[in-house]
């Protein structure tokens, strides 16, 4: 705005200076203004930015989150024909829990046919043999079948399990994991891994350290990726 004055003629004072005023809520705008390009062109370079980190953490969070969500095909994998497993002690056979990645992919599975006089939980066709992760439920430390004492024993903090792979002694929360199991053409196959409470009621598989009695089966949500259990 100015006083009306000519600022053309020799002599004639200069136009007054355009207010600041903060009348309008943002601070360091002229009269009239309601965004200063300061503060348009500062927005803007915000938005170009998270534009710029939005296109390279979306595709980089969707490629850490889509295993989480994918659930994991169901496998099976020959061990030995049927005669090769008694019903009253355990033998070591080695399955592939991690495929690709070679020997360090491996796990030892104890496995033996079901007896009726000591197996006394309901029966399916999914458990004609019994096949029990050496994973201790405790940290995952490998245990081994003492055949003499008939249990196993965990070697890092004492864990006890009886045949059936009941927890007797130490600091397991439940008992050992056991493998779906099924013949085809002669041979027993491994399937997929699941958990057991102390009842040796079946549940998705845990990680080591958690309870499946109580509460615990509530505490502890199975993973979305683990595999569905075999039907009948």
């Amino acid at each position: 705005m100015t006083d009306g004055s000519d600022p053309s003629r020799p002599g004639a004072p200069l136009p007054r200076p355009r207010r600041l005023t903060v009348e309008a809520g943002v601070p360091g705008a002229f009269e009239g203004e309601t965004v200063t390009r300061r503060r348009f062109i500062g927005g803007a370079t915000h938005a170009l930015g998270a534009v710029a980190v939005s296109a390279i953490a979306l595709p980089v969070l969707g490629f850490a989150a889509a295993p989480v969500f994918t659930r994991t095909p169901t496998t099976w994998q020959p061990v030995g024909a049927l005669s090769e497993f008694p019903d009253d002690t355990y033998v070591e056979s080695t399955i592939s829990i991690a495929r690709g990645v070679g020997e360090p992919g491996n796990s030892t599975v104890y496995v033996r046919t079901r007896n009726p006089r000591i197996d006394t939980e309901p029966a399916d066709e999914f458990d004609r043999f019994v096949a029990i992760s050496s994973r201790c439920a405790h940290v995952g430390c490998p245990v081994a079948y003492v055949a003499a004492a008939q249990s196993f024993v965990c070697p890092c903090h004492g864990g006890v399990y009886d045949r059936r792979g009941l927890r007797i002694g130490g600091p397991p929360p439940r008992p050992l994991d056991r493998f779906f199991t099924r013949v085809r053409d002669g041979q027993v196959e491994i399937g997929p891994r699941f958990s057991v409470n102390s009842k040796l009621q079946r549940f998705s598989p845990r990680d080591p350290g958690e309870s499946l009695d109580g509460i615990g089966q509530y505490l502890y949500p199975p993973r979305l990726s683990t595999p569905r259990f075999p039907r009948a």
